[in-house]
């Protein structure tokens, strides 16, 4: 980074240092002239650390040339020639997922894999408010009952190490496909295949779960293929699985960098040809048509998926992505369209209660908030935990409690965190001291089960726990700014070359943020509750373009817009497309500003 701040803000209206990577202008030109590209995007790709002799792949990533081979997978080899032989021998396999989309999409790829190859397999998912996250005895036990000899657990099990062993005692045999962070020691699993093992050296810890299971399906294919089984009928095309691998992915807010990004834009630029009908169905309902982005995958596709499991639907997303019925995806699709509108009421009202305790208990005031309600939906502390953590800007753990099988109560949280604080080594910690029945996660989400009697105990460990990961960095907290743009620079042609060349964008590769510096308010009006709309244009006044700065209202960034619009701004944040009544135009997403010098001097005088 640059030595300096830029534009000389050291603390925004958002309280942001605004920091930009120290960029050759000789090395962009360069880059820019040898690809093809503006200036300004050849600038954000070098100040993200794509390296110029790395451009080329990046831009157009394909699975012939950069896609890794799933033997490099620690384990991956073993697990493939016992399921191929297992496939062959025709044995009953069962499949047991989690509730959300990884969950449901990682299902849906494995049953549809199982049964191009000539297998019907179960498929269970928990009830979320009643069984809660990851694999139980009971469930298991259901599944020995219906025959089965074989599980496949798909995002979960990874620190089910009671629950693996009891089923390994009921003669099942366990394979375990998974991404959540794990310890030294694993379940006594049959196999175990999680790029986060200790001894898994392949690099592709940034998989989700139905990475994980396409790669896995991937290697056991190519078993198969080896021992013939494929001599006397056709291979199924594994590239036909990369809508459900991409959709999985961005949902389940795992880096889209390196082999996700390749997965991510190969399943996308699919979608438009997919033959599974309950996808298509879902966008129907969604009102969503190709081509897709990240954007349509994680607040239109994704959370109706995951309202089924928030209203006793659990289920009904594996459901859907596996049925090969037009009529039962179509049903399967309104029915959770129905879930999401309920979901949407009840998240309200809670979010609404949590945020009136954290104000009046102060809760905020601690490094890691973490609010907790008796009569809470166990289903929503996730997506509630999300909108305070992006409200204060700090890790967030909401907790909802049931009821026990002995009447005792207990506290199902959810986990959100913010960039350099790993709140799943938080909840494994806890666990390891026997202040958590469950817990774990990833890095930026997670999920755990608590007694009540535990919980102030559980509070100051987790306090404790962020602190230490945060001491020793004492700097103000930085947004990184990708380049400067003028008011005409905001076009069209650079918003589409963004997405459909750049991006993806998601997790650990966030969309660029732009400056417009120096610029009028030329009007500035709240929409709904929380949101401004803005009219902004240069010092001159010859090119205007419209802005939107959300939930902004309250805020000192949206403050300042309002009663001090008259000044000069510098304005932070995404370009986007905004499309109306068949006119494309583009506009600015304001994610922060600041008081330009002009207007600074004329404050002074």
């Amino acid at each position: 980074m640059a030595g300096g701040a830029l534009l000389n803000i050291d603390s925004s209206l958002m309280s942001w240092r605004w920091a930009a990577p120290d960029v050759s202008i000789d090395e962009a030109a360069r880059v820019a002239r040898q690809f093809d590209l503006p200036e300004i995007v050849a600038r954000f790709l070098l100040g993200r650390g794509i390296a110029a002799d790395k451009i080329s792949s990046f831009l157009k990533p394909t699975l012939k040339d950069d896609m890794p081979s799933p033997f490099l997978m620690a384990g991956m080899r073993e697990m493939a020639d016992d399921m191929a032989g297992a496939i062959m021998a025709g044995r009953r396999i069962a499949i047991f997922s989690d509730f959300d989309v990884d969950g449901a999409t990682s299902s849906a790829i494995l049953y549809r894999f199982l049964k191009f190859c000539g297998i019907e397999a179960p498929i269970y998912i928990p009830d979320r408010l009643s069984e809660g996250y990851g694999p139980n005895t009971g469930a298991l036990a259901h599944l020995k009952e219906q025959g089965a000899e074989i599980v496949f657990m798909l995002d979960c099990g990874t620190t089910a190490f009671e629950v693996v062993k009891a089923g390994r005692a009921l003669g099942l045999e366990i394979i375990i496909f998974d991404h959540h962070e794990t310890e030294i020691s694993l379940p006594e699993a049959n196999h175990l295949i999680n790029p986060k093992r200790k001894d898994d050296v392949a690099g592709m810890s940034m998989l989700a779960a139905c990475g994980v299971t396409f790669m896995a399906c991937v290697a056991i294919n190519s078993a198969l293929r080896d021992a013939g089984f494929f001599k006397d009928r056709p291979a199924p095309d594994l590239k036909n699985f990369l809508d459900l691998v991409a959709l999985g992915t961005v949902c389940d807010m795992v880096p889209l960098t390196d082999v996700n990004r390749l997965l991510v834009r190969a399943g996308f630029a699919r979608i438009p040809l997919t033959d599974n009908v309950g996808l298509k169905s879902l966008m129907d309902v969604a009102g969503v048509k190709p081509p897709i982005n990240t954007y349509h995958a994680g607040f239109a596709l994704g959370p109706r998926i995951n309202a089924g499991s928030r209203v006793h639907k659990s289920d009904q997303g594996a459901r859907l992505l596996s049925t090969n019925d037009p009529s039962e995806a179509k049903d399967i699709a309104w029915l959770l369209n129905d879930c999401n509108d309920k979901r949407k009421a009840l998240q309200a009202e809670m979010e609404r209660e949590a945020f009136a305790k954290i104000e009046a208990m102060g809760l905020d005031q601690h490094p890691i908030i973490v609010v907790d309600g008796e009569n809470w939906h166990t289903g929503l502390s996730g997506l509630v935990a999300g909108r305070i953590k992006d409200k204060y800007g700090k890790p967030t753990c909401v907790i909802a409690y049931v009821a026990d099988l002995e009447g005792n109560m207990e506290g199902r949280g959810s986990g959100r965190s913010i960039s350099g604080i790993d709140i799943s080594a938080a909840f494994i910690a806890a666990r390891q001291a026997d202040l958590l029945l469950k817990g774990g996660g990833h890095a930026m989400a997670g999920g755990f089960t608590v007694e009540q009697k535990k919980l102030e105990e559980f509070k100051n460990f987790l306090c404790s726990h962020v602190r230490d990961q945060m001491a020793g960095d004492h700097e103000k907290s930085a947004m990184n700014i990708d380049g400067i743009l003028t008011v005409k620079g905001v076009s069209v042609s650079l918003a589409q070359m963004l997405e459909d060349t750049v991006g993806p964008f998601g997790q650990s590769f966030s969309e660029p943020v732009f400056v417009l510096a120096d610029v009028r308010i030329i009007s500035a009006d709240i929409r709904g509750e929380s949101h401004i709309a803005l009219q902004i244009s240069d010092q001159e006044g010859g090119a205007r373009i419209k802005a939107m700065a959300f939930k902004a209202v309250g805020t000192p960034l949206g403050d300042a817009l309002l009663k001090q619009g008259r000044q000069s701004f510098h304005l932070a944040g995404s370009i986007k497309i905004n499309e109306w009544q068949g006119r494309r135009s583009a506009e600015l997403h304001v994610i922060d500003g600041a008081f330009s010098d002009s207007a600074q001097a004329r404050m002074s005088a």
